[in-house]
């Protein structure tokens, strides 16, 4: 089986911020991602428990490295300063990169 190495774009975000980020995808034409609330603690304090807008959610893309750049840049300079953003990158490998 024939392994082809891509990209997981990872951020974890405030769920005020889920919209931003996943318009800032489509704008790239990234239509798979993979969201989910999570919860913990850092900066800014125990997130993920309380009111809805209090929560946090993380977003997973598997992307092509001829995206990523343009997506990560667009994120930093248009939601880093007004939401709670964590955003790492991981190198992972898929059997069928047609998918991506």
């Amino acid at each position: 089986m024939k392994l082809y190495n891509v990209k997981l774009l990872t951020i974890t975000c405030e769920i005020l911020a889920q919209k931003n980020i996943i318009e800032i995808l489509k704008k790239h034409e990234i239509t798979g991602y993979t969201t989910y609330e999570v919860e913990g603690n850092g900066a800014r304090g125990l997130r993920g428990h309380g009111l809805q807008t209090e929560k946090n959610v993380k977003v997973e893309v598997i992307i092509r490295e001829g995206k990523l750049s343009d997506v990560i840049e667009e994120i930093s300079r248009t939601l880093f300063a007004d939401f709670a953003l964590v955003l790492y990158v991981s190198d992972i490998s898929v059997v069928r990169t047609e998918k991506f």
